[in-house]
């Protein structure tokens, strides 16, 4: 159960310490507070966790600074779309706004490479006025053998060029906790001119104590991989980790799924959940065409396989796609086979907006299909 409290309640005074000592005295709950800071209020909600179905909602509702109770359907109790809530699904991060119902690139390198390249990538965003995009320092491999990106060493050159070339949001994976603090401090010693993007991998999915260690802190949204040999309910209780935790700012991320059943797909390509995800949850969605489909192949129709996949995202309701491009592919160091080059850019982001326009349009059908079903009973009612 949620209690949605009134906006911007004062958490040092009589009422609120009304309320809590209160559901202190519940037997069998524990409660939980968190905090959305928006740019004119705070919202404050108060979690009851433990057997709640004998609290009555209207017992809920009278107590001290509740304006409004929520009770749990879903086992996602934080990030969940439960019954009767309505609530937008947004958040904002450093100028960009990221909901359900907002679009966002972010194409770049798998992996940072050369100061070089990470500059040319980052013009050629900006040139086609772009304000994301995805730079990979620590880069988790199959074998130990392969590069395992260039770490620390180069945060502080990427962040810079960011700051440069007007780059607002960085998706930047890491595999440790420690990585947080190396990313905040490079950030401060650069004068912070750019956004992180925490980004939790595939590999890192159900790695619980660093989901943890995420969560905690709140300085960062975080772009949650499902795992690839999980189901989707596992992936969502494991993005449910970091919101349980204090971050709510989380972006589910659908990167494929590893089966044979993909051939010759690098994975099976999953983005049928796109609404799936937005249904079930209030997190916005991602799609990453690459390491679904793994290669530069095209179809007899001349679109690459990569732009088939990114345009059913898109057209299913994606509100973020993260994509590999190279400058020169055949130098990268991680997945160069799959990247997109830099002459591609300006093609990629018209067929984005193609498909873009083609699931507003949908949406728009949807919208009106459903107000002139339901104008005759409403009229006799």
């Amino acid at each position: 159960m949620i209690l949605i409290l009134e906006e911007n309640v004062d958490l040092n005074g009589p009422e609120f310490k009304q309320l809590m000592e209160h559901l202190a005295s519940l037997p069998g709950i524990e409660t939980r507070i968190h905090h959305e800071k928006g740019t004119e209020r705070v919202l404050t909600e108060v979690y009851l966790i433990g057997s709640t179905l004998q609290l009555s909602v209207e017992d809920m509702k009278a107590l001290p600074c509740v304006e409004r109770v929520v009770r749990v359907s879903e086992p996602y109790r934080v990030l969940g779309r439960h019954k009767d809530d309505q609530r937008l699904s947004y958040f904002d991060y450093n100028g960009l706004r990221f909901g359900q119902d907002t679009l966002h690139v972010f194409a770049g390198l798998c992996a940072v490479d050369t100061r070089e390249h990470v500059e040319m990538m980052m013009r050629a965003l900006r040139d086609h006025g772009q304000v994301c995009t995805r730079m990979g320092a620590y880069k988790p491999r199959t074998s130990p053998y392969s590069f395992q990106g260039h770490g620390k060493a180069c945060l502080p050159y990427v962040f810079e060029l960011a700051g440069k070339y007007g780059i607002k949001v960085i998706a930047m994976e890491i595999t440790h906790e420690d990585h947080i603090d190396q990313i905040r401090e490079a950030l401060h010693m650069t004068g912070n001119p750019t956004g992180v993007m925490l980004q939790i991998g595939t590999r890192n999915a159900q790695n619980f104590e660093l989901l943890k260690a995420v969560g905690r802190q709140q300085e960062f949204p975080v772009l949650f991989k499902r795992g690839f040999g999980i189901t989707l309910d596992e992936s969502l209780n494991a993005a449910e980790y970091l919101a349980s935790e204090g971050n709510r700012k989380v972006i589910f991320g659908l990167r494929g799924m590893k089966t044979n059943m993909g051939d010759p797909h690098r994975n099976f390509v999953d983005f049928s959940h796109v609404p799936v995800v937005k249904r079930l949850t209030r997190m916005p969605v991602c799609i990453d065409p690459s390491h679904s489909v793994g290669s530069r192949a095209m179809a007899p129709d001349g679109l690459l396989d990569i732009m088939h996949v990114t345009a059913q995202g898109v057209i299913a309701g994606a509100n973020m796609i993260l994509v590999d491009f190279h400058p020169e592919p055949s130098k990268a160091l991680v997945d160069g086979p799959q990247a997109l080059t830099l002459a591609e850019l300006p093609y990629f982001l018209e067929d984005v907006r193609i498909a873009r326009e083609a699931y507003l349009r949908r949406a728009a059908l949807a919208a009106s299909f459903r107000q002139s079903s339901e104008g005759p009973a409403t009229a006799a009612a």
